[in-house]
């Protein structure tokens, strides 16, 4: 899958229906309730007016300045973005640095900022969601439970496939189903090895090892994964079976596949509100690396 190839508006707006920027923003709070994001996160708005009009939302992953300039040119009045721009306390917004710059791209442009971080990833149909069911799992449930929320809210997800498959054929589905990138997908396990229960958590998820254990998952699919919590998740899987299985994917790709329908949603709650929305995806690939280097074969 391509990220350009998978860019798309998703309808047209109607100005005399435009919400504000505050109905915007209860909207997202029902689908992706602030309560769930982790206590180190930064999460809602971040620049914008609550009484501005909102005739067009743009979705990406990252808030960097190519993204900005791709909203702005899309006359965007509003960027939904997964990762939080202001995640460490900053002192200054001047646009001497990549940050001020990108936020004085916005606030000049009349476009607000918005982030669904933590809160995206652990609500119902959020990013985790999302992933298990393009991977066609069943039964889903959390990873690791919210500490507030509803029982199908937490981070990571784990569910069923309908039939077994070998290592091999599950990481190739896996590789299908994200967007294309230069590091591609890593693997650690047997290819011939039956798999049935995954666990899956989008962006960085070696902190889940524990519980992916507690799952009895047979394989398990995140990102960044780190050299040492790898390495000893695959030696402490030698005394148990050598489960899990380790599925390495980039974390952009991982969670760009939530930005579809993450705004589908968004554009069908308002509209059952009577507003009218132009929802659209980023087609900029914001993953940081350019090309792989690997031994030949």
């Amino acid at each position: 899958m391509s990220v350009e190839s998978s860019s798309r508006t998703i309808h047209r707006p109607d100005d005399a229906r435009a919400p504000r920027l505050s109905e915007v923003l209860e909207v997202l709070e029902e689908l992706w309730p602030a309560a769930l994001s982790e206590d180190w996160d930064a999460t809602g708005l971040v620049a914008g007016r609550p009484d501005a009009r909102i005739r067009r939302i743009h979705w990406a992953v990252d808030p960097v300045q190519a993204v900005a300039d791709e909203a702005v040119h899309h006359a965007a009045d509003l960027l939904i973005t997964h990762h939080p721009l202001l995640l460490k306390p900053v002192n200054s917004v001047a646009a001497t640095g990549f940050k001020g710059r990108l936020i004085h791209t916005l606030i000049e442009s009349g476009c607000a900022l918005v982030t669904a971080h933590t809160n995206a990833d652990s609500a119902v149909g959020g990013v985790s969601d999302v992933i298990a069911r393009i991977l066609d799992l069943r039964d889903i449930r959390p990873l690791q439970q919210a500490g507030a929320g509803l029982d199908e809210e937490g981070i990571g997800r784990v569910g069923e496939l309908p039939a077994a498959q070998t290592l091999q054929e599950f990481a190739t589905a896996v590789f299908s189903a994200m967007p294309s990138v230069a590091g591609g997908v890593r693997v650690a396990g047997d290819p011939t090895g039956l798999v049935s229960t995954v666990a899956v958590c989008g962006g960085a998820g070696d902190s889940l090892f524990d519980a992916v254990r507690a799952a009895q998952a047979d394989v398990y699919v995140t990102a960044d994964l780190r050299h040492h919590p790898a390495s000893e998740a695959r030696e402490a899987a030698g005394l148990t079976g050598d489960r899990p299985y380790l599925i390495d994917v980039s974390h952009f790709a991982s969670e760009w596949l939530w930005l579809p329908e993450a705004a589908e949603a968004t554009q069908r709650a308002l509209a059952d509100r009577g507003y009218d929305v132009e929802c659209a995806v980023s087609s900029v690939n914001t993953d940081p690396w350019d090309f792989i280097l690997t031994p030949g074969r």
